[in-house]
């Protein structure tokens, strides 16, 4: 009987130890610490390029407009920045109900557009995802909202009066019917463009509309929303200035046509100054809360 051969596995050789010639050690990784000084450095010269073209900008706009100055009566920005000096040192003064301070008459007017704005957001974002969900509905709205969505805010102004009978009302009243329009366009189409995936998931698991809406139309459409209302923000500050111009009262429309008539020039350069700061940071602040929801 022949012997069985019995194969056997080559044995592995060991791993050379450490220090053996021909081994190579590599040493740990070690993370570059950027120093203090450049980080600072990269941070500086950031804010330098922001900062830079727009105080180049600034200046350059200052240097036209005394340029301009003393053409028909114009104003220079040292007439001005003296007449302003006076003008926040009391800020909210009252001497009687049509004259107040530049305080008062900012406070009011973003009162009036408050309450008009704020209506205009829990009619018109609503209404948005119904016209954004519905087919049919979106049928029906589209062409009123075509048809009015171009109107002058002004045109509805004397609607206001008819209705309101007061000046007040009929200010609120412009307000809402410019600012609903985007708020609604932007919401529908929000609604439009979540994913049809989602949607047939949502039928396959058979949920309410209910829970469509809270788990997949508002979270997706959210983005559109605040650039809604970032517009028609936007839209009612503009509007307030006009809609107060021809009603009176307190506000600050009211308050740069009570300057002209006082040919108080350098006032109503201040107060355009100051409406365009108002409108600037409300516009920044929806602009930081638009990017805080961004996510799709």
């Amino acid at each position: 009987m022949n012997p069985v051969a019995v194969q056997h596995a080559p044995e592995t050789p060991p791993p050379p130890a450490a220090g053996a010639p021909g081994v190579i050690e590599l040493p740990a990784p070690v993370r570059e610490r950027v120093p203090l000084v450049r980080r600072l450095g990269a941070e500086i010269r950031g804010l330098v390029r922001v900062l830079v073209p727009t105080v180049l900008g600034l200046a350059l706009a200052v240097a036209l407009w005394a340029a301009l100055a003393g053409e028909g009566g114009l104003p220079g920005p040292v007439k001005t920045w003296q007449a302003a000096v006076k003008v926040f040192s009391d800020p909210f003064y009252r001497n009687g109900p049509n004259d107040q301070g530049i305080g008062w008459n900012v406070l009011q007017s973003l009162g009036r557009v408050g309450l008009g704005f704020g209506l205009a957001a829990a009619i018109g974002i609503p209404l948005g995802f119904v016209v954004g969900r519905s087919r049919f509905v979106a049928g029906m709205a589209g062409p009123v909202i075509s048809l009015l969505r171009p109107v002058s805010p002004l045109a509805w102004l004397p609607i206001g009066l008819l209705v309101f009978k007061a000046a007040n009302p009929a200010a609120i009243w412009v307000i809402f019917i410019s600012s609903i329009w985007p708020m609604i366009i932007n919401t529908a189409a929000g609604v439009r463009e979540v994913p049809q995936d989602y949607l047939n998931v949502a039928r396959v698991l058979n949920l309410s509309e209910w829970k469509v809406f809270k788990t997949i139309l508002f979270p997706a459409s959210l983005p559109f929303v605040i650039t809604g209302v970032r517009l028609a923000i936007g839209v009612a500050w503009l509007v307030i200035v006009a809609a107060e111009m021809l009603t009176g009262g307190v506000g600050i429309g009211f308050w740069v046509w009570d300057e002209w008539n006082n040919l108080k020039v350098e006032h109503i350069i201040i107060a355009i100054i100051v409406i365009g700061v108002v409108g600037l940071v409300l516009e920044q602040t929806l602009i930081l809360l638009a990017r805080r929801f961004e996510y799709r």
